[in-house]
């Protein structure tokens, strides 16, 4: 079981979140510690943070008060809501927040069921409660509870992976097959493309490349396809390598199957509108395409950039490794079109050109933003980074395995979102 504490200054953020996922029926309330109910036993936001408003007035000097707290099980566990709610109420103890009110929230809407818990940081005379060793605490935790409630152990899953597996590809090593081979046959298991260019952008994080072929038998056309390792540029480095050497799945009809069924699953996918929004906010608060790649990067989005010859963009993917979904800029819309971006970036770089001296930015500053979840989130699995990769900085997103990703980033757009409406209201 992971653990992920997150801690903000919206508490309302936290909580209507967290209703949101109960309005779609993709969540629920599962137990309240210290509340004030309500007659009927149904809350709304609003009816959460009375419980609150004593613990708010009273603060000294704390700025993130609310706490965010997500256990996430196996998705291999099943865990009844008895057993959730012992959990939480022995976690909660352990980390010395048995005395505060909170809330367990049940989420369904992912694959793993998972809890969320909410309550504040201060006691009741306003001071801190300690987090010190907040993160060995919690992990002790953690493995205490997977005993108690025999849950799989998260720890012991680090043995029982290959050490290469989602490791981009080193071409200067002899084993370049088994190499491209831990990525490719699993590749199309977690994450979701519609087209081979989104295929081959996801696979240029990892040193590889996809090219098709055609072969003619029988007066009948053959299609294939062929993987070729890529050096730190980008270039082909290696003998191309068929296809049917990593099995069906690397083959272009499982692939032309994958694409057919994520553009379906993609169609009506909440990924898509959140990664609009992260990806205009990046857009608004840089002024190149290096800081707009360490701005995305650091959300867990690497941006795959095409050039031409005299270094004009003619095609932009982005890789979100929080919803495991790849997108072609022209997808989201025709303002993430390549066009559009080197408008943008031109435009700047012929303002530096003709101003004297550099130019003061105007765009407001969107680094406070990231307030939700300032510890990283406890990992199952850990990989080598990577600092600089071709198309953006492949940090340690990709090192983590799919099934230890939880949904911060859902919180993260949330949590951007309130931000926006209340800066909307304040300038009204």
């Amino acid at each position: 079981m992971v653990a992920k504490i997150g801690r903000s200054s919206n508490l309302h953020g936290a909580l209507a979140y967290n209703q949101l996922k109960i309005q779609k029926e993709k969540g629920q309330i599962l137990f309240t510690s210290k509340m004030i109910e309500t007659p009927s036993g149904i809350y709304s936001a609003a009816d959460l943070a009375r419980s609150f408003e004593p613990y708010l007035l009273a603060n000294r000097n704390t700025e993130k008060i609310a706490l965010h707290i997500s256990l996430n099980p196996d998705p291999n566990d099943n865990v009844s809501d008895d057993k959730f709610i012992a959990m939480a109420q022995k976690y909660m103890q352990e980390m010395g927040y048995a005395e505060q009110p909170f809330t367990v929230f049940k989420h369904t809407d992912i694959d793993r069921t998972h809890i969320h818990i909410v309550t504040v940081c201060v006691d009741e005379s306003g001071r801190k409660i300690s987090d010190k060793f907040e993160k060995r605490r919690s992990m002790a935790v953690c493995r205490e509870l997977e005993r108690k409630y025999a849950l799989l152990p998260a720890a012991e899953k680090v043995h029982n992976r290959d050490n290469k597996f989602f490791t981009p590809v080193d071409y200067r090593k002899a084993d370049i097959k088994s190499q491209i081979a831990s990525v490719v046959r699993n590749l199309r298991q977690y994450y979701k493309f519609q087209t081979l260019g989104e295929y081959n952008a996801l696979l240029s994080l990892f040193n590889i490349t996809a090219e098709k072929t055609e072969s003619h038998l029988h007066g009948k056309t053959r299609q294939g396809l062929l993987y070729i390792a890529l050096n730190e540029n980008g270039e082909r480095a290696g003998h191309p390598l068929k296809a049917s050497l990593f099995g069906r799945s690397a083959c272009l009809p499982a692939l032309d199957l994958h694409f057919a069924n994520c553009k379906e699953t993609l169609r009506h996918n909440d990924a898509k509108l959140i990664l609009k929004e992260t990806v205009f906010i990046a857009l608004q608060s840089t002024v190149n395409q290096k800081d707009f790649n360490m701005q995305l990067a650091k959300k867990g989005i690497n941006t795959v950039v095409r050039t031409n010859d005299t270094g004009r963009i003619y095609g932009i993917t982005f890789v979100d490794h929080n919803s495991r979904t790849v997108w072609n800029g022209s997808h989201l819309g025709k303002e993430f079109s390549a066009n559009a971006f080197n408008d943008n970036w031109s435009n700047f770089m012929k303002a530096e050109i003709t101003a004297s001296g550099q130019p003061k930015s105007i765009l407001p500053n969107f680094d406070d933003m990231e307030d939700l979840f300032i510890e990283k989130p406890h990992r199952l699995f850990d990989f080598p980074n990577i600092d600089q990769q071709k198309g953006g900085l492949f940090e340690a997103w990709t090192g983590i395995l799919p099934e230890a990703l939880g949904d911060d980033f859902d919180e993260l757009a949330w949590s951007t979102k309130m931000k926006k409406r209340r800066k909307a209201k304040k300038y009204k």
